[in-house]
């Protein structure tokens, strides 16, 4: 009987506490910390996140086929180094994302709104 008592007070407990807490949306934590969307800082930060997300989608594609960053950068003419930059969202350009997704024999194309799709190879 003393058990069941302890687990139903750390339930009551447990339930006071989340009555009282505060909850916020991944949005609301980025606008409080970085700043609300169409500030520089926030267009900074969307930014970074995008350039990860690339980077993200490069690694997966080059894991997928089972190449290691130094036998995908034979592939493009790049060293090691450059392709982990390049995995984890850094120094991409448009014409690099072209060159490695063409290497790992992956369609890329941008979305643009009032244009529609463009095939970058």
């Amino acid at each position: 009987m003393q058990k069941c008592f302890c687990i139903w007070k750390l339930l009551c407990t447990f339930a006071v506490i989340l009555k009282n807490m505060n909850f916020y949306t991944q949005e609301q934590m980025v606008d409080k910390h970085v700043g609300a969307k169409g500030t520089p800082a926030r267009d900074e930060y969307d930014e970074q996140v995008e350039l990860m997300l690339v980077g993200d989608a490069i690694r997966k594609a080059r894991q997928a086929q089972s190449l290691s960053q130094e036998q995908l950068g034979e592939m493009v003419g790049v060293q090691k180094a450059q392709i982990s930059r390049l995995g984890n969202g850094k120094n991409l350009t448009i014409s690099t994302i072209a060159r490695l997704f063409k290497a790992l024999n992956q369609k890329v194309s941008l979305d643009i709104p009032s244009i529609g799709r463009v095939a970058l190879w």
